[in-house]
Protein backbone atom coordinates (compact mmCIF):
# COMPACT_ATOMS: atom_id res chain seq x y z
CA UNK A 1 0.00 0.00 0.00
CA UNK A 2 1.20 3.50 -0.77
CA UNK A 3 0.78 5.81 2.20
CA UNK A 4 2.26 9.27 1.75
CA UNK A 5 2.09 11.20 -1.50
CA UNK A 6 4.17 9.71 -4.28
CA UNK A 7 5.54 11.68 -7.21
CA UNK A 8 6.21 9.70 -10.39
CA UNK A 9 8.26 11.59 -12.97
CA UNK A 10 9.73 10.46 -16.27
CA UNK A 11 12.63 11.71 -18.38
CA UNK A 12 11.99 12.78 -21.99
CA UNK A 13 13.58 9.66 -23.52
CA UNK A 14 11.27 7.38 -21.56
CA UNK A 15 8.28 9.55 -22.47
CA UNK A 16 9.09 9.39 -26.17
CA UNK A 17 9.47 5.61 -26.02
CA UNK A 18 6.16 5.20 -24.18
CA UNK A 19 4.43 7.53 -26.63
CA UNK A 20 5.63 5.46 -29.60
CA UNK A 21 4.56 2.29 -27.81
CA UNK A 22 1.14 3.84 -27.14
CA UNK A 23 0.68 4.87 -30.77
CA UNK A 24 1.45 1.34 -31.90
CA UNK A 25 -0.92 -0.27 -29.43
CA UNK A 26 -3.76 2.25 -29.12
CA UNK A 27 -6.22 -0.08 -30.85
CA UNK A 28 -5.55 -2.79 -28.29
CA UNK A 29 -5.36 -0.72 -25.10
CA UNK A 30 -8.55 -2.24 -23.67
CA UNK A 31 -7.10 -5.76 -23.62
CA UNK A 32 -4.13 -4.72 -21.50
CA UNK A 33 -6.22 -2.55 -19.22
CA UNK A 34 -8.85 -5.19 -18.51
CA UNK A 35 -6.28 -7.89 -17.84
CA UNK A 36 -8.04 -10.27 -20.23
CA UNK A 37 -6.36 -13.52 -21.19
CA UNK A 38 -6.98 -15.67 -24.24
CA UNK A 39 -6.83 -18.93 -22.27
CA UNK A 40 -8.71 -18.17 -19.10
CA UNK A 41 -10.67 -21.42 -18.84
CA UNK A 42 -8.84 -23.55 -16.26
CA UNK A 43 -10.90 -25.78 -13.95
CA UNK A 44 -10.75 -24.04 -10.58
CA UNK A 45 -12.83 -26.23 -8.24
CA UNK A 46 -11.50 -29.76 -8.79
CA UNK A 47 -8.19 -29.16 -7.01
CA UNK A 48 -9.52 -27.11 -4.08
CA UNK A 49 -9.11 -28.47 -0.51
CA UNK A 50 -12.17 -29.49 1.53
CA UNK A 51 -11.87 -26.31 3.60
CA UNK A 52 -12.72 -24.25 0.50
CA UNK A 53 -16.30 -25.57 0.43
CA UNK A 54 -19.11 -24.39 2.69
CA UNK A 55 -22.90 -24.25 2.63
CA UNK A 56 -25.99 -23.01 4.42
CA UNK A 57 -26.66 -26.56 5.69
CA UNK A 58 -26.20 -30.20 4.75
CA UNK A 59 -28.60 -33.13 4.75
CA UNK A 60 -25.97 -35.42 6.28
CA UNK A 61 -22.19 -35.74 6.45
CA UNK A 62 -22.27 -37.64 3.14
CA UNK A 63 -24.15 -34.70 1.53
CA UNK A 64 -21.64 -32.07 2.69
CA UNK A 65 -20.42 -29.33 0.30
CA UNK A 66 -17.01 -30.93 -0.17
CA UNK A 67 -18.74 -33.57 -2.33
CA UNK A 68 -20.04 -30.94 -4.77
CA UNK A 69 -17.29 -31.42 -7.37
CA UNK A 70 -18.37 -31.98 -10.97
CA UNK A 71 -18.42 -35.63 -12.17
CA UNK A 72 -17.35 -36.94 -8.74
CA UNK A 73 -19.20 -39.73 -6.87
CA UNK A 74 -17.79 -39.52 -3.35
CA UNK A 75 -20.13 -39.39 -0.38
CA UNK A 76 -23.76 -39.37 -1.49
CA UNK A 77 -22.70 -38.00 -4.87
CA UNK A 78 -23.11 -34.27 -4.32
CA UNK A 79 -24.24 -31.53 -1.94
CA UNK A 80 -27.79 -31.40 -0.59
CA UNK A 81 -28.99 -29.04 2.17
CA UNK A 82 -30.95 -30.13 5.22
CA UNK A 83 -34.11 -28.47 3.89
CA UNK A 84 -34.83 -27.71 0.24
CA UNK A 85 -35.91 -24.06 0.11
CA UNK A 86 -34.75 -20.78 -1.42
CA UNK A 87 -32.61 -19.87 1.59
CA UNK A 88 -29.89 -22.42 0.84
CA UNK A 89 -26.51 -21.80 -0.79
CA UNK A 90 -23.28 -23.55 -1.77
CA UNK A 91 -20.11 -21.47 -1.38
CA UNK A 92 -16.62 -21.82 -2.90
CA UNK A 93 -13.48 -20.05 -1.64
CA UNK A 94 -11.00 -19.84 -4.53
CA UNK A 95 -8.22 -18.71 -2.20
CA UNK A 96 -7.45 -15.46 -4.02
CA UNK A 97 -9.11 -12.96 -6.28
CA UNK A 98 -9.71 -14.85 -9.52
CA UNK A 99 -11.11 -14.11 -12.97
CA UNK A 100 -14.13 -16.39 -13.48
CA UNK A 101 -15.29 -16.93 -17.07
CA UNK A 102 -17.70 -19.89 -16.90
CA UNK A 103 -19.64 -22.19 -14.55
CA UNK A 104 -21.09 -25.69 -14.85
CA UNK A 105 -23.58 -27.70 -12.77
CA UNK A 106 -24.79 -31.27 -12.28
CA UNK A 107 -27.30 -32.91 -9.98
CA UNK A 108 -26.47 -35.42 -7.25
CA UNK A 109 -25.06 -38.65 -8.69
CA UNK A 110 -27.57 -41.48 -9.11
CA UNK A 111 -30.39 -39.49 -7.51
CA UNK A 112 -33.51 -37.49 -8.31
CA UNK A 113 -31.90 -34.40 -6.78
CA UNK A 114 -31.01 -31.51 -9.08
CA UNK A 115 -31.41 -27.73 -9.36
CA UNK A 116 -33.36 -26.32 -12.31
CA UNK A 117 -32.44 -22.64 -11.78
CA UNK A 118 -30.04 -20.71 -9.56
CA UNK A 119 -28.44 -17.34 -8.88
CA UNK A 120 -24.69 -16.68 -8.82
CA UNK A 121 -23.29 -14.38 -6.12
CA UNK A 122 -19.68 -13.21 -5.75
CA UNK A 123 -17.56 -11.45 -3.16
CA UNK A 124 -13.98 -10.47 -2.33
CA UNK A 125 -14.44 -10.77 1.43
CA UNK A 126 -17.04 -13.52 1.85
CA UNK A 127 -19.27 -11.03 3.69
CA UNK A 128 -20.32 -8.38 1.20
CA UNK A 129 -22.04 -10.09 -1.75
CA UNK A 130 -23.02 -8.95 -5.22
CA UNK A 131 -25.26 -10.75 -7.70
CA UNK A 132 -24.11 -11.61 -11.20
CA UNK A 133 -26.14 -9.63 -13.70
CA UNK A 134 -26.41 -9.89 -17.45
CA UNK A 135 -27.60 -7.04 -19.66
CA UNK A 136 -28.04 -5.03 -16.44
CA UNK A 137 -30.82 -7.24 -15.12
CA UNK A 138 -31.11 -9.99 -12.54
CA UNK A 139 -29.87 -13.17 -14.16
CA UNK A 140 -31.15 -16.60 -13.14
CA UNK A 141 -29.18 -19.47 -14.65
CA UNK A 142 -31.13 -22.39 -16.09
CA UNK A 143 -29.94 -25.49 -14.28
CA UNK A 144 -30.28 -29.21 -14.84
CA UNK A 145 -33.06 -31.50 -16.07
CA UNK A 146 -31.52 -34.71 -14.69
CA UNK A 147 -28.80 -35.79 -12.30
CA UNK A 148 -25.96 -36.54 -14.70
CA UNK A 149 -25.89 -34.16 -17.67
CA UNK A 150 -23.57 -31.16 -17.27
CA UNK A 151 -24.99 -27.72 -18.02
CA UNK A 152 -22.19 -25.30 -18.91
CA UNK A 153 -22.48 -21.50 -19.12
CA UNK A 154 -19.92 -19.12 -20.55
CA UNK A 155 -20.37 -15.84 -18.69
CA UNK A 156 -21.21 -12.85 -20.85
CA UNK A 157 -18.73 -10.84 -18.80
CA UNK A 158 -16.17 -12.34 -16.44
CA UNK A 159 -16.32 -12.01 -12.66
CA UNK A 160 -13.31 -10.97 -10.57
CA UNK A 161 -13.79 -12.38 -7.07
CA UNK A 162 -12.45 -14.76 -4.45
CA UNK A 163 -15.76 -16.22 -3.25
CA UNK A 164 -18.68 -17.62 -5.24
CA UNK A 165 -22.13 -18.68 -4.07
CA UNK A 166 -24.64 -20.80 -5.96
CA UNK A 167 -28.13 -20.00 -4.69
CA UNK A 168 -30.80 -22.55 -5.82
CA UNK A 169 -34.12 -21.04 -6.89
CA UNK A 170 -35.96 -24.14 -8.19
CA UNK A 171 -35.30 -27.88 -8.18
CA UNK A 172 -36.79 -31.18 -9.25
CA UNK A 173 -40.29 -31.29 -7.66
CA UNK A 174 -39.89 -35.06 -7.24
CA UNK A 175 -36.59 -34.74 -5.41
CA UNK A 176 -34.59 -32.19 -3.46
CA UNK A 177 -31.78 -29.70 -4.03
CA UNK A 178 -28.67 -31.51 -5.24
CA UNK A 179 -25.57 -29.94 -6.84
CA UNK A 180 -22.16 -30.71 -8.23
CA UNK A 181 -20.36 -27.74 -9.71
CA UNK A 182 -17.26 -26.54 -11.56
CA UNK A 183 -15.93 -23.02 -12.07
CA UNK A 184 -13.62 -22.00 -14.92
CA UNK A 185 -11.17 -19.12 -15.15
CA UNK A 186 -7.64 -18.09 -14.25
CA UNK A 187 -5.59 -16.13 -11.74
CA UNK A 188 -6.41 -12.44 -11.88
CA UNK A 189 -3.25 -10.34 -11.91
CA UNK A 190 -3.64 -6.80 -10.66
CA UNK A 191 -1.92 -3.89 -9.00
CA UNK A 192 -3.81 -2.48 -6.00
CA UNK A 193 -3.05 0.63 -3.94
CA UNK A 194 -4.77 1.78 -0.76
CA UNK A 195 -5.54 5.40 0.08
CA UNK A 196 -6.08 6.47 3.70
CA UNK A 197 -7.91 9.75 3.06
CA UNK A 198 -4.74 11.77 3.62
CA UNK A 199 -2.66 10.91 0.56
CA UNK A 200 -2.59 11.07 -3.22
CA UNK A 201 -0.61 9.64 -6.10
CA UNK A 202 0.84 12.22 -8.49
CA UNK A 203 1.95 11.49 -12.07
CA UNK A 204 3.87 14.39 -13.63
CA UNK A 205 5.04 14.76 -17.24
CA UNK A 206 7.71 17.16 -18.48
CA UNK A 207 7.40 17.46 -22.25
CA UNK A 208 5.87 19.77 -24.85
CA UNK A 209 2.38 18.85 -26.12
CA UNK A 210 2.34 15.98 -28.59
CA UNK A 211 -0.68 15.07 -30.70
CA UNK A 212 -1.93 11.49 -30.47
CA UNK A 213 -4.88 9.44 -31.62
CA UNK A 214 -6.52 8.88 -28.24
CA UNK A 215 -5.98 9.76 -24.61
CA UNK A 216 -7.14 7.05 -22.18
CA UNK A 217 -7.24 6.86 -18.38
CA UNK A 218 -8.75 3.81 -16.68
CA UNK A 219 -8.94 2.32 -13.20
CA UNK A 220 -11.11 0.40 -10.76
CA UNK A 221 -12.00 1.53 -7.27
CA UNK A 222 -13.83 0.38 -4.18
CA UNK A 223 -14.70 2.33 -1.05
CA UNK A 224 -17.12 2.62 1.85
CA UNK A 225 -16.93 6.43 1.80
CA UNK A 226 -19.57 8.35 -0.18
CA UNK A 227 -17.29 11.29 -1.03
CA UNK A 228 -13.74 11.74 -2.26
CA UNK A 229 -11.56 12.89 -5.15
CA UNK A 230 -10.81 10.07 -7.60
CA UNK A 231 -8.59 11.94 -10.05
CA UNK A 232 -7.64 15.45 -11.11
CA UNK A 233 -5.90 16.29 -14.37
CA UNK A 234 -4.31 19.65 -15.10
CA UNK A 235 -3.76 20.83 -18.64
CA UNK A 236 -2.39 24.03 -20.11
CA UNK A 237 -4.16 27.39 -20.00
CA UNK A 238 -6.02 26.46 -16.83
CA UNK A 239 -7.88 23.53 -18.38
CA UNK A 240 -8.62 20.75 -15.92
CA UNK A 241 -10.76 17.66 -15.42
CA UNK A 242 -11.85 16.51 -11.97
CA UNK A 243 -13.53 13.20 -11.18
CA UNK A 244 -15.10 13.17 -7.74
CA UNK A 245 -17.28 10.78 -5.79
CA UNK A 246 -20.18 12.79 -4.37
CA UNK A 247 -22.86 11.08 -2.29
CA UNK A 248 -22.08 7.72 -3.87
CA UNK A 249 -22.18 9.04 -7.46
CA UNK A 250 -19.31 9.90 -9.79
CA UNK A 251 -19.22 13.46 -11.06
CA UNK A 252 -16.88 14.44 -13.90
CA UNK A 253 -16.22 18.19 -14.04
CA UNK A 254 -14.68 19.43 -17.28
CA UNK A 255 -13.25 22.95 -17.32
CA UNK A 256 -11.86 24.08 -20.68
CA UNK A 257 -10.09 27.39 -21.02
CA UNK A 258 -10.05 28.10 -17.29
CA UNK A 259 -8.02 31.31 -17.65
CA UNK A 260 -10.11 32.71 -20.49
CA UNK A 261 -12.91 35.28 -19.96
CA UNK A 262 -15.58 32.70 -20.83
CA UNK A 263 -14.37 29.19 -19.99
CA UNK A 264 -16.39 26.18 -21.14
CA UNK A 265 -17.65 24.04 -18.26
CA UNK A 266 -19.55 20.77 -18.18
CA UNK A 267 -20.48 18.35 -15.43
CA UNK A 268 -21.44 14.72 -16.04
CA UNK A 269 -22.78 12.41 -13.31
CA UNK A 270 -22.87 8.61 -13.60
CA UNK A 271 -23.54 5.70 -11.27
CA UNK A 272 -25.17 5.44 -7.87
CA UNK A 273 -24.46 3.69 -4.57
CA UNK A 274 -20.83 3.33 -5.61
CA UNK A 275 -19.70 3.35 -1.96
CA UNK A 276 -20.74 -0.30 -1.49
CA UNK A 277 -17.24 -1.78 -1.06
CA UNK A 278 -17.43 -3.49 -4.46
CA UNK A 279 -15.09 -2.83 -7.37
CA UNK A 280 -16.33 -0.31 -9.95
CA UNK A 281 -14.61 0.46 -13.25
CA UNK A 282 -13.90 3.91 -14.70
CA UNK A 283 -12.81 4.76 -18.22
CA UNK A 284 -12.18 8.28 -19.59
CA UNK A 285 -11.34 8.52 -23.28
CA UNK A 286 -10.54 11.69 -25.20
CA UNK A 287 -10.40 11.75 -29.00
CA UNK A 288 -9.87 15.27 -30.31
CA UNK A 289 -12.65 17.18 -28.52
CA UNK A 290 -14.87 14.12 -27.95
CA UNK A 291 -14.89 12.73 -24.40
CA UNK A 292 -16.33 9.33 -23.48
CA UNK A 293 -16.93 8.81 -19.75
CA UNK A 294 -17.74 5.21 -18.74
CA UNK A 295 -18.66 3.83 -15.33
CA UNK A 296 -19.43 0.10 -15.05
CA UNK A 297 -20.20 -0.15 -18.80
CA UNK A 298 -22.54 2.87 -18.81
CA UNK A 299 -21.10 5.50 -21.16
CA UNK A 300 -21.82 9.20 -21.52
CA UNK A 301 -20.55 10.84 -24.73
CA UNK A 302 -19.58 14.50 -24.45
CA UNK A 303 -18.54 16.86 -27.23
CA UNK A 304 -16.30 19.48 -25.64
CA UNK A 305 -16.48 23.09 -26.73
CA UNK A 306 -13.07 24.61 -26.53
CA UNK A 307 -9.44 24.11 -27.42
CA UNK A 308 -9.41 20.54 -26.19
CA UNK A 309 -8.29 18.94 -29.42
CA UNK A 310 -4.79 17.68 -28.74
CA UNK A 311 -3.09 15.17 -26.50
CA UNK A 312 -1.11 17.25 -24.01
CA UNK A 313 1.79 15.70 -22.13
CA UNK A 314 2.48 18.92 -20.24
CA UNK A 315 0.12 18.22 -17.34
CA UNK A 316 -0.08 16.71 -13.89
CA UNK A 317 -2.42 13.85 -13.10
CA UNK A 318 -3.24 13.15 -9.45
CA UNK A 319 -5.22 10.26 -8.00
CA UNK A 320 -6.97 10.34 -4.63
CA UNK A 321 -6.71 14.09 -4.04
CA UNK A 322 -5.91 17.50 -5.51
CA UNK A 323 -2.57 19.01 -4.40
CA UNK A 324 -2.70 22.69 -3.52
CA UNK A 325 -0.04 24.69 -5.45
CA UNK A 326 2.69 26.10 -3.22
CA UNK A 327 1.60 24.04 -0.22
CA UNK A 328 3.38 20.67 -0.17
CA UNK A 329 1.16 18.00 1.27
CA UNK A 330 -1.92 20.25 1.25
CA UNK A 331 -5.00 19.01 -0.58
CA UNK A 332 -8.32 20.57 -1.55
CA UNK A 333 -11.70 18.81 -1.42
CA UNK A 334 -12.09 15.51 0.43
CA UNK A 335 -9.47 12.88 -0.28
CA UNK A 336 -10.35 9.39 -1.45
CA UNK A 337 -10.40 6.67 1.22
CA UNK A 338 -10.37 3.17 -0.23
CA UNK A 339 -8.56 1.17 -2.92
CA UNK A 340 -7.64 1.69 -6.57
CA UNK A 341 -6.76 -1.15 -8.92
CA UNK A 342 -4.92 -1.19 -12.24
CA UNK A 343 -4.49 2.54 -12.85
CA UNK A 344 -3.50 3.03 -16.48
CA UNK A 345 -2.73 6.23 -18.36
CA UNK A 346 -2.35 5.54 -22.08
CA UNK A 347 -1.15 2.03 -21.40
CA UNK A 348 1.27 3.05 -18.63
CA UNK A 349 0.82 1.17 -15.34
CA UNK A 350 0.85 4.03 -12.82
CA UNK A 351 0.84 1.89 -9.66
CA UNK A 352 3.74 -0.19 -10.95
CA UNK A 353 5.73 2.98 -11.63
CA UNK A 354 5.01 4.21 -8.11
CA UNK A 355 6.12 0.91 -6.56
CA UNK A 356 9.37 1.17 -8.50
CA UNK A 357 9.70 4.83 -7.50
Amino acid sequence: LLGASVNVKMDSVTEIFLMLLFLLSVRHWHTAVAGNKYNCDDQLVSALPQSSFSSSSELSSSHSPEFARLNRREGAGGWSPLVSNKYQWLQIDLGERTEITAVATQGGYGSSDWVTSYLLMFSDSGRNWKQYRQEESTWAFSGNTNADNVVYYKLQHSIKARFLRFVPLDWNPNGRIGMRIEVYGCTYRSEVVGFDGKSCLIYTFHQKPVSALKDVVSLKFKTMQSDGIVLHRKGQNGDHITLELIKGKLSLLINLGGTKPHPSNAQITLGSLLDDQHWHSILIEQFNNQINFTVNKHTHHFHAKGEFNYFNLDYELSFGGIPVPGKPGALSHKNFHGCFENIYCNGVNIIDLARRH
